[in-house]
């Protein structure tokens, strides 16, 4: 573990310093590969080979299309899956890998540009590059100094390196990332809003004349503590649990006697569609509420959001 944590320091200061610039250019070629709408396609035989598929799939997730070509099947038919302009990222330690130097013709002269990741800049692969980044290292962690392990380590802190700085470049914003991760537990803690409303029918509503044990009735058989107040279409105002507790409070039985438009809260919080649940949690903390009303750009209203839609979220 020191020998490939002490790889991965050696290679961050070639970053800042003379690997510099030739990672700029690495991260100017994806960015204009993805302006053009072509991919970025990674390719690596052996232990490299499950590297580059990582890679490949930190480029997508981060909004790099990319995929894995396997060299080897590659020169079988699925050299079909290069098309003209995409991005190449070679991996190989030696830079002699057979299997991938069979490729470069192709290679050269189907796509727009080679990116290496060698441990050889001397070598047939690096030479042949257009952008060759040095991913050597003082020795591998095998005891025999044979099976690539501090190398594919560097690869693999090199590609990540690569994919997050093309990803901030482009401006990847959370909510991208959300769009890209529905599943799973990441796709739990980037849901937004839209996804886990009520919506339609679900959506407590009362007019502004609707009696008070109406009101009560409404919010009751909606089960959601609070009732929306609308009239035509137009939202009103809100009536939460506490709004009714803190009118019994104040006027006794008389409360009942009014109505909605007399006992709702103008001010309602609101959200856009659009946000991440995570924002909306942040929001109910500020503010202490437990549901927010979910309007569109145009200010109408779209859905209702409780805290318990938030349960289950890894959010809370």
């Amino acid at each position: 573990m020191r020998i490939e944590a002490e790889a991965l320091l050696a290679l961050a200061e070639r970053l800042e310093g003379p690997m510099a610039e030739p990672l700029e250019q690495a991260v100017a070629c994806i960015l204009q590969c993805g302006e053009r709408g072509a991919r970025v396609v990674v390719t690596g035989m052996g232990k490299s080979g499950i590297i580059a598929q990582k890679i490949a799939a930190t480029l997508s997730s981060t909004g790099s299309p990319a995929l894995f070509l396997h060299p080897a099947e590659a020169v079988h038919g699925d050299l079909g899956m290069l098309a003209k302009g995409d991005v190449v990222i070679a991996l190989s330690a030696s830079g002699e890998t057979e299997e991938i130097l069979r490729l470069l013709a192709t290679i050269k002269r189907t796509g727009d540009a080679l990116i290496s990741f060698c441990c050889n800049t001397q070598s047939t692969l690096a030479l042949a590059s257009d952008i060759a980044l040095d991913c050597s290292v003082p020795a591998e962690a095998c005891g025999m100094g044979l099976a690539p392990t501090a190398s594919t380590t560097a690869m693999l802190a090199l590609g990540d390196a690569l994919a997050i700085a093309v990803s901030l470049k482009k401006g990847f914003r959370p909510e991208d990332f959300a769009a890209l991760h529905p599943g799973g537990k990441l796709g739990k803690r980037l849901a937004r809003v839209e996804q886990l409303m009520h919506t339609g029918d679900a959506i407590p509503r009362v007019a502004p004349l609707t009696p008070m044990k109406d009101v009560i009735y409404e919010m009751s058989r909606k089960q959601l503590g609070m009732t929306t107040v609308e009239e035509n279409g137009k939202l009103l105002g809100i009536i939460s649990d506490g709004d009714l507790r803190r009118l019994l409070e104040r006027d006794g039985p008389e409360a009942l006697k009014k109505t909605a438009g007399d006992a709702m809260n103008p001010n309602a919080r609101t959200i856009a569609p659009g946000e991440l649940a995570a924002k909306a949690l942040s929001l109910m903390e500020e503010k202490k509420i437990t549901s927010l009303l979910v309007v569109n750009a145009d200010g109408a209203l779209e859905g209702v959001l409780h805290l318990h839609d938030l349960w289950g979220t890894e959010l809370i």
